[in-house]
């Protein structure tokens, strides 16, 4: 059977897709944040992982970055609530073998795992699009020099800035310190040489980011 690691920073979630694989597929083990991740995968050495896209630690590319710099053979199967193009072409360009939303039901999320653990890439059918343009066309997100430079917690906080969302608000859900949100912006700010958070609003909707 195929050994899996499922990486996602809420426990219910990670109990529902121990489930979800039933006695099909091999769970070697769980971890919640960047750290646990990459410890887990250097312990455990599965053969795929199912990687969360946003969580505390850095996120899903900083453990992409870590483990695959590192130079494991283990392949990645980005599973997320999110759609957005940015975070599709994210963990595809930091080396993740495809991409799938948690709507995703059992039956085919254990077939995902086992195409990506014989070399296949797999999308959900809207997100294979975006991977398409982005390799595809010289006006892809890929190649955004400023977006690129953002990091990708920078790129969450700017996210939730351009929703509306306030800096207590923000620390709550990226389960960070207001002062963190604080240095973030600043950084953001000072990269993207934009005044207040009103200009990061615009530069974020004007890129398809909210």
């Amino acid at each position: 059977m195929t050994r899996v690691l499922i990486v996602d920073d809420h426990r219910l979630f990670r109990s529902g897709v121990r489930a979800e694989l039933g006695d099909s597929i091999e769970v070697v083990g769980e971890a919640e944040d960047v750290e646990s991740a990459v410890k887990a995968i250097a312990e455990l050495q599965p053969e795929v992982v199912l990687l969360d896209v946003h969580m505390p630690g850095g996120g899903g590319q900083e453990v992409l970055r870590r483990v695959l710099g590192a130079g494991s053979p283990v392949r990645f199967l980005a599973l997320s609530v999110s759609d957005a193009a940015e975070d599709v072409i994210g963990v595809i360009r930091g080396g993740a073998r495809g991409y799938v939303t948690k709507n995703i039901s059992g039956k085919e999320l254990t077939d995902a795992v086992r195409r990506v653990a014989e070399g296949d890439a797999v999308f959900s059918p809207r997100l294979a699009g975006f991977v398409l343009d982005a390799f595809a066309s010289s006006e892809a997100p890929s190649i955004d020099p400023e977006l690129d430079s953002l990091t990708q917690r920078e790129r969450e906080v700017l996210r939730l800035i351009a929703r509306g969302y306030a800096y207590k608000e923000i620390a709550k859900e990226l389960f960070i310190s207001v002062k963190t949100v604080e240095t973030h912006v600043s950084s953001v700010l000072r990269k993207l040489q934009l005044s207040n958070r009103h200009e990061l609003s615009r530069w974020a909707t004007a890129r398809r980011l909210v």
